[in-house]
């Protein structure tokens, strides 16, 4: 009997909305029969097994592109949570991901206007700089706010784009 494809999400979430956006896209990855789990930033592996089918990486909008330890910070203490020591630009800079690898990408923004920037895009940036690679599929969620909550929908939103990445054909 053939196992069922696997993905991993790495996200970082600063007021947990990028969370609950990665968490929606597992449960409908896991609706399509793939196995699916969410890792924070700070705590996913820097070298990924082969054996993996989709890496979807996603981060929340600051400053027009990915959180930088200072604007992680300042997001963080007005969460009031603890500052963890590094999230997804710094897991990007030290992770080995497999040339086989299909990847997809998602951010949340608080405007889809091209003026807010886009973490996802700045995520895409940075696999093509000195890894050549691009992701097939990308997306933005919308959040109502700096901290959130998430607009109506997006969460349904986001278990539907999970469940068309592997309808795509996305996952081997």
């Amino acid at each position: 009997m053939p196992t069922a494809p696997t993905a991993l999400i790495v996200v970082e979430s600063c007021f947990g909305n990028t969370r609950a956006i990665a968490e929606a896209v597992a449960a409908g990855l896991t609706d399509a029969g793939t196995q699916a789990r969410v890792l924070d930033a700070v705590q996913a592996p820097t070298s990924l097994s082969a054996k993996l089918d989709l890496l979807i990486l996603g981060a929340p909008t600051h400053n027009r592109g990915l959180p930088t330890a200072a604007t992680r910070t300042q997001a963080l203490k007005q969460a009031g949570a603890t500052v963890p020591n590094s999230g997804m630009r710094e897991w990007l800079a030290r992770t080995t991901i497999p040339a086989v690898l299909t990847t997809a990408v998602f951010d949340t923004v608080t405007s889809k206007s091209w003026l807010s920037g886009s973490a996802a895009k700045a995520i895409i940036k940075a696999l093509r700089r000195g890894r050549g690679r691009d992701a097939p599929s990308i997306r933005s969620f919308l959040v109502q706010g700096q901290s959130g909550p998430l607009a109506d929908g997006e969460e349904a939103a986001a278990r539907t784009w999970g469940r068309a990445l592997a309808a795509l054909g996305l996952i081997a």
